[in-house]
C-alpha cells in the first residue's frame, strides 16, 4: 500500500429497481482507491440506524477503516433514489438532509487531513452549512486538493463550487460540468480552451474532463492528453466515474506519463460500467486485460 488518501463526504443507499445498493461518490473513489492499491481513509457520517450499521459493515468488508465514519444520532443514514432507465445517463433522486450533511470537524479529521498526500472532495457534501463548513476547514491543512466537482442539482451552488475551484490542485469534472461552469464565467466553451482557461484562472495544476463513451481529456504541464474511449457492454455507469478518478489518482501518484495514466482510467471507468452498481471488485490486471481486447 502507499500514498495515504483521504476521501471526503457522502456515503449512502442508493436505491434501485433491484434493491439497495452502497454508494456515494467519495465512498466510490475510496473504495476503488483501495482495490488499486493506494492507502486511504474515508470521512463521513450514517446514522445510528439499520441503514447506517449496514452501510459500516460493507465499508470494513471493502477493506476500508470505519475509524473516520461518524456516527449521528439525530439524522437518518442518507438515501439516493436512482433512475436507470438510461443505462448510460443516471439520474438521480437525493434525500436531505441526512447523516452526512453534519460531518463534524474536530482534531483526529485535521490530523488526518494534514499527514495525506491527496485530499478528496466533491461539491454534494457541501450542499448544507454543516458538512460545508467541516469542509471549508479541513482544506486549509489538505497538502494536494482533488475537486471532484460532481454536481448534482439542484444541490450545489455556483459560489461554493467557485470557492472549491480556488481551493483545488487538481479538477475532475465530466463535459456537462465544464459547459455550465464556463456559461457562469461568460467564457468560451469549446473543450481545450475551456480546460485551459479554468487551469489559469484558478491556478490548477491539472483539469479533466470526462466524455462518456467518447473517452476523457486532460490538461496539465500546459498541454492538453486526450483518451478514447474503451468499448465494453454497460450494465450501468454508476461510479464509472469515481472509478475514473481513482485510477487517475493511482497514476498521478506514480508519476505517470499523463497519456498513460488516462488512458488506464478510462479502461477502469469502463470496465466498473460492465457491472451493476458502483463498487465491483477488480484488480490492476483486470483493467490491463481490457486494455489489451482494445489494442487487438
Amino acid at each position: 500500500m502507499s500514498n495515504k488518501i483521504a476521501c471526503f463526504g457522502e456515503i449512502l443507499w442508493d436505491v434501485l429497481p433491484t434493491g439497495k445498493q452502497p454508494g456515494g461518490a467519495p465512498f466510490n473513489v475510496a473504495v476503488h482507491l483501495h482495490q488499486l492499491g493506494q492507502s486511504v481513509d474515508l470521512i463521513s457520517r450514517v446514522g445510528d440506524d439499520d441503514l447506517g450499521s449496514e452501510l459500516l459493515d460493507f465499508v470494513a468488508s471493502k477493506g476500508l477503516r470505519t475509524d473516520y465514519v461518524q456516527l449521528g444520532k439525530t439524522h437518518l443514514t442518507g438515501v439516493v433514489k436512482a433512475n436507470v432507465d438510461d443505462a448510460n445517463e443516471v439520474t438521480y433522486k437525493i434525500v436531505q438532509p441526512v447523516a452526512w450533511d453534519y460531518i463534524q470537524y474536530d482534531a483526529e479529521l485535521e490530523k488526518l487531513v494534514e499527514q495525506a498526500e491527496v485530499f478528496v472532495f466533491g461539491s454534494l457534501a457541501a450542499r448544507q452549512a454543516g458538512t460545508r463548513e467541516t469542509l471549508y476547514r479541513l482544506l486549509e491543512h489538505a497538502k494536494f486538493k482533488v475537486f471532484d466537482v460532481n454536481m448534482r442539482p439542484p444541490h450545489y451552488h455556483k459560489e461554493v463550487v467557485k470557492y472549491l475551484l480556488e481551493k483545488a490542485n487538481l479538477v475532475k469534472m465530466n463535459h456537462h460540468e465544464l459547459a455550465e461552469i464556463m456559461a457562469w464565467f461568460g467564457e468560451e466553451t469549446d473543450r481545450p480552451t475551456a480546460m485551459r482557461w479554468l487551469a489559469t484562472r484558478f491556478d490548477l495544476q491539472a483539469v479533466c474532463v470526462t466524455c462518456g463513451a467518447d473517452g476523457a481529456l486532460l490538461w496539465t504541464n500546459d498541454q492538453l492528453y486526450r483518451a478514447s474511449g474503451v468499448w465494453v457492454e454497460v450494465k450501468d455507469t454508476i461510479g464509472s466515474g469515481d472509478s475514473f478518478l481513482a485510477a487517475l489518482l493511482k497514476g498521478w501518484l506514480a508519476g505517470q506519463e499523463p497519456s498513460e495514466m488516462l488512458r488506464f482510467a478510462c479502461a477502469t471507468g469502463a470496465l466498473v460500467a460492465t457491472h451493476q452498481g458502483a463498487t465491483p471488485a477488480f484488480t490492476e490486471t483486470d483493467v490491463q486485460e481490457l486494455l489489451a481486447t482494445q489494442a487487438v
